[in-house]
């Protein structure tokens, strides 16, 4: 969770984003998957969490739960599952699983996909035009200027 604003003391009277609803509703699934609530206690927490505007109210629907603590990989594994993560983001617009982040955001990862797709098939045909040879590319090499 964020800070508080500046100038606020009050933490019970702070509102809650979509994004820490999200972490609470993604611990309540978590405690259902390890046993430790039954969906029927989830669904009901699930339904009051909807209901909820501040964060102390949220912290009420998981009192009862041990703190998950989630572990960040490190080094090169850290860069790629940020970069697998934000390739699977991608590609749920892209399909229209996920709302689009930015107007025309879907368009424009469509047409990177159609251009992709195009140079993959020119070099493909560019390489079967042009012909391979035992010696390389057939009649450009060295070898070929002494033929000549």
């Amino acid at each position: 969770m964020s800070e508080n604003a500046p100038g606020t003391t009050a933490p019970e009277g702070i509102r809650c984003s979509d994004a820490e609803r999200e972490q609470v509703r993604a611990a309540l699934y978590a405690a259902a998957g390890e046993g430790r609530l039954t969906m029927a206690e989830v669904e009901e927490r699930l339904g009051r969490l909807e209901e909820l505007r501040y964060r102390h109210e949220l912290a009420a629907l998981t009192t009862d739960l041990p703190v998950v603590e989630q572990r960040t990989p490190v080094g090169w594994r850290q860069i790629v599952t940020a970069a697998g993560t934000a390739l699977a983001a991608e590609f749920a617009v892209l399909r229209g699983r996920a709302p689009e982040p930015t107007p025309g955001r879907r368009r424009v990862l469509l047409i990177i996909t159609v251009l992709i797709g195009l140079l993959i098939a020119g070099a493909i045909v560019a390489s079967a035009v042009h012909g391979f040879g035992p010696d390389g590319f057939e009649g450009h090499g060295p070898e070929a200027l002494e033929h000549r």
